[in-house]
């Protein structure tokens, strides 16, 4: 009984573990709307469907909005907190799909080696622990600095029947983030059980062999489950999106980095989402 005590309370540590590492993730209320339509963001700081805190607008670096007409960088008085949650309202005007983004000053965290082994293992970032493993650091604590840089896909219409622009290739631009998703395809423009090649950038270069993870829910709310796949050599990974809902695609890129005087911290990671709906 004594073991089994043990067991769950290792497994309640890292379900703690893995809520604290909060995921960022914008989650428009609706990603297909008409025309000049105001949109409202939900800005989740947690998991894919609840905040568990507020964004503060001062740490905001940039906020980006790109479309057919071309790039623009909204006022961060847009963004508005709550207690828990964040909340960000932009028009979008011309018809097409639409990139909405933002990117985060960097903060730090600690944890104790246990803590960062299980959320190296739980985040997709096996090759960090395999080599904590090898220099025999599995026991030695983290201090991490990290940097969130987020981005969702939302399809305006126009007035009668939908029609694409030639114009309308702002979902695959690179925004400048220092991680970053871009899209080769557009999702709203797939075929029924389609894929949707994704390029994972960092610092603006492709990544190879990055561990890449995509789920989402179906439009009743259920859970579509969390898959993996590793970019190529040219930092594209490929998802089949067979279920209708709203989908997200995510990586963390992490590298040790040498402490100095002052600074004491060892690790540092960028981590990039993409959001985007299957209607």
């Amino acid at each position: 009984m004594m073991i089994v005590g043990v067991a769950v309370s290792m497994m309640l540590g890292l379900a703690v573990l893995v809520a604290d590492a909060h995921d960022l993730f914008l989650r428009p209320r609706d990603f297909v709307v008409r025309a000049g339509s105001e949109v409202q963001v939900r800005v989740l700081n947690g998991t894919f469907t609840t905040s568990e805190a507020a964004v503060a607008r001062n740490r905001l670096r940039e906020l980006t909005v790109a479309g057919p007409a071309g790039i623009s960088h909204p006022d961060h008085a847009a963004w508005s907190d709550t207690v828990k949650e964040s909340r960000w309202r932009v028009t979008l005007r011309e018809p097409g799909t639409h990139v909405l983004g933002a990117s985060l000053e960097p903060k730090t965290i600690r944890l104790s080696g246990t803590e960062f082994n299980g959320y190296l293992l739980e985040e997709g970032l096996p090759q960090v622990h395999a080599a904590r493993k090898a220099a025999r650091q599995l026991g030695d604590s983290a201090h991490e600095r990290y940097a969130k840089h987020v981005k969702a896909l939302v399809r305006v219409q126009g007035e009668g029947r939908v029609t694409t622009s030639p114009a309308d290739t702002a979902y695959r631009l690179a925004l400048g983030y220092a991680a970053e998703l871009v899209p080769l395809d557009d999702p709203y423009r797939l075929a029924p059980g389609g894929s949707l090649r994704v390029r994972a950038l960092v610092d603006g270069r492709p990544v190879a062999n990055l561990v890449v993870q995509a789920g989402g829910r179906t439009p009743s709310g259920r859970r579509i489950a969390q898959r993996e796949a590793r970019t190529d050599a040219a930092g594209i990974a490929r998802f089949a999106l067979g279920a209708r809902g709203i989908w997200y695609v995510k990586f963390i890129s992490m590298r040790p980095v040498a402490a100095s005087a002052g600074d004491s911290v060892n690790y540092e990671s960028k981590w990039a989402t993409l959001t985007f709906a299957r209607p």
